[in-house]
This record gives C-alpha cells, sequence and structure tokens, in this order.
C-alpha cells in the first residue's frame, strides 16, 4: 500500500490499487482465466461423457424446471452413480493442476512492483522446477481439509479465512503451509474489517462478471489482485523478485 499504515488506510485505496494490477495485467488476466477454465471444462465434459455422468447431469438440470425437490432427486441420482467417485478425484485431480497457475499473477504483480517487463512465461512461474510440487500439493491438501469443513460452512470460512494469504507467503518467502497458518491469524486479528471488506468486493465483483458471461474471462482472477494488495500492505515485506 505503497509504504502507509494499513490501519489508516481505507478500502477505497485497496480497491484502487488492487484495480491497477488488474487493468495492469489485463491481457494476462484473460489468458489466465480462458486457460484455467477451458482446461477445467475441457477435462470434466470429457471425464462426465467417459463415466457415465453427463447424461444424469442435463436431466438434473431439467428437472429444475419441476422445482427444487425433482431437482434435489435428481442430484441423489448423480450421486448413485458407481463412477461419481471416480469423477470427484478428476474434478481435485484436475483442480490441483491448475492451482500452480495464481503463482504466476502473483510473480507478474511483484514485477510491476520492480518495474520489470511482463512475458507470457510469467504466468507459468509456479510449474517451473520443484514449484509444482510445492504448490500442488498444498491445493490438494487445502481441498482435502476444505471438503471436510465445508460441510458445517463454519469451518468452512475459518478454514479460507486461515489460508487466505498462504499461497503468496508460501511463494514470496518460501514458507511451508504450516507456517503461513500463525500469519494469516495474525493478519485477520489485526486488520479484520480492512481484509473482510477487500475479498467481499472482489467476490461481489467476480460474481458481477459471471452473471454477464461475456466478463468471466476479465474479473474471473481479480481475486488474485485484490490478495496481493492487502499482502503487501500487510506483511510489509523487503521488496525482492519473485522465485523463478
Amino acid at each position: 500500500m505503497n509504504g502507509n499504515n494499513p490501519e489508516k488506510v481505507g478500502i477505497s485505496t485497496i480497491i484502487g490499487e488492487a484495480f491497477s494490477y488488474w487493468t495492469r495485467t489485463l491481457m494476462y488476466q484473460v489468458m489466465f482465466s480462458l486457460l484455467y477454465i477451458s482446461i477445467l471444462i475441457t477435462v470434466l465434459f470429457y471425464f462426465a461423457e467417459y463415466y457415465g455422468i453427463m447424461e444424469d447431469y442435463l436431466a438434473s438440470v431439467d428437472e429444475l424446471k419441476n422445482g427444487m425437490e425433482a431437482y434435489a432427486e435428481a442430484q441423489k441420482k448423480i450421486i448413485a452413480n458407481p463412477n461419481y467417485g471416480n469423477f470427484s478425484w478428476v474434478l481435485i485431480g484436475v483442480l490441483t493442476f491448475l492451482f500452480p497457475l495464481n503463482m504466476g499473477l502473483y510473480k507478474m504483480f511483484r514485477k510491476l512492483d520492480m518495474k520489470e517487463p511482463l512475458v507470457v512465461q510469467d504466468l507459468f512461474a509456479g510449474y517451473v522446477g520443484i514449484n509444482f510440487f510445492n504448490y500442488a500439493s498444498y491445493y490438494f491438501f487445502w481441498f482435502m481439509v476444505f471438503s471436510l469443513t465445508a460441510p458445517t460452512v463454519f469451518l468452512g470460512i475459518i478454514w479460507v479465512g486461515i489460508t487466505l494469504f498462504s499461497a503468496p507467503l508460501m511463494f514470496f518467502r518460501n514458507l511451508r503451509i504450516f507456517q503461513t497458518f500463525s500469519l494469516n491469524i495474525t493478519a485477520w486479528k489485526k486488520f479484520f474489517p480492512l481484509i473482510l471488506a477487500g475479498i467481499l468486493f472482489s467476490m461481489i465483483f467476480k460474481f458481477v462478471g459471471m452473471i454477464t458471461i461475456i466478463g468471466i474471462p476479465f474479473t474471473f482472477a481479480f481475486t488474485n489482485a485484490m490478495i496481493y494488495v492487502l499482502y503487501k500492505g500487510i506483511f510489509r515485506e523487503e521488496e525482492r523478485p519473485a522465485k523463478q
């Protein structure tokens, strides 16, 4: 936040900086979104067809016109499919594979701070060398815990909260996931209103892009810019190039 005390920085400043990073990397934001969504949809459609889930899914969508009860029953049929478990693992696998793409955006934001030129290769920083295994294993662990806590809602929110800045902390400071928990908790204790407002705004902005359909490629990764702005201001790390 340009060296200002985060406690004295208003949400308007946070939003302004997030939009600055977002607009200056807009071409790469679109590339990120199209790459992420196209791979996700292609893989899921293929395996949904392969495991015989696609037909049940389309039937469940058709049941929406008959009300939520009919839709819920159709969803139960999907879950009852003996191949549903295999399909779930495919979903987890593709999400795990795609997660390191986020590190590329963080690297680009840091390069903007360092006034260095951006290149397409930066987008794949999370896949270079051991980076992929670090961030893929992190996301796999994160998702497993989230899948267990999400049904309770409250615990799911807590888990998201204590890992909100884990990815940039791992990327820029080379910390392990368990080392980031206390830093996340401290950040929330000190800057709860600021973090909450920033994240809620980024989610709303992303949602607006989703409901307009055409805006999805532009707003899909906006949350990364918001998280980076909050991270940079709260943790005050010494500026240095991101890992290659």
